[in-house]
């Protein structure tokens, strides 16, 4: 992980560097406020060490503001940083413990999500202020302030990294190059995470899950060109 990170830095270094010299014009910032939907689309498999346990897991969909920051190289391409955090409920679905349980669902407690995303942007030029933008990048989810809920002792989860997909559009409101814009945004992320759950004193094991949390974000807002 140490050397993903010291590679994501060098790339984001090189990135800003090349930024300073590749610009479309003396103003290629843009800055958008969103609101974002946070809609994952889940599966879960778990196991009490080599066994397999049936049951699944369900991860309650979020909606909270977001920030966005994108850098134009040129008029068509550009690189976009979105930021925010997403809390978000989890359970246990239908588990079936040998013994102990029978069909349950199992209130996991809260989770939150930090899951920046860099995408590389191509921005269609069409010539009217509808601007329809296309984009491909990755995702690192890390989580925190976690808590566990009524019957576990314990949970972690591990960070995930994955691609992420992009379609959108800017609608120029003020008929410039700079200015307000209109924005909405969909884009699809892939996260992957191995959960452990400590059930010591409820069933005397900790249970592993290897989840899919892979959300759809949609996001509607304003968007200000520098």
């Amino acid at each position: 992980m140490k050397k993903l990170l010291a590679a994501t830095l060098m790339a984001g270094t090189a990135l800003m560097g090349f930024a300073g010299t590749a610009s479309a014009d003396d103003n290629p910032w843009m800055v958008r406020a969103r609101v974002i939907g946070v809609l994952p689309d889940e599966s879960g498999a778990l196991s009490v060490g080599n066994t397999r346990l049936q049951g699944g897991v369900d991860i309650g969909d979020q909606y909270v503001p977001e920030l966005d920051i994108t850098y134009f190289f040129t008029k068509s391409i550009a690189a976009e940083l979105i930021l925010g955090v997403t809390p978000h409920d989890v359970k246990a679905t239908s588990v079936t413990v040998p013994g102990a349980l029978t069909n349950a669902n199992i209130d996991l407690g809260d989770v939150w999500l930090l899951p920046p995303t860099l995408t590389l942007q191509y921005h269609f030029q069409n010539g009217t202020r509808f601007k329809p933008y296309v984009g491909a990048g990755v995702n690192a989810t890390f989580f925190f302030n976690e808590d566990a809920g009524p019957v576990a002792d314990g949970i972690d989860y591990d960070p995930s990294f994955g691609p992420a997909l992009q379609v959108g559009f800017d609608y120029d409101l003020d008929g410039k190059e700079g200015g307000w814009a209109l924005n909405a945004d969909i884009k699809k992320v892939w996260i992957n995470t191995d959960v452990t759950v400590d059930f010591t004193t409820a069933l005397g094991a900790k249970v592993n899950a290897d989840v899919d949390i892979n959300p759809l974000i949609v996001g509607v807002g304003l968007g200000y060109k520098f």
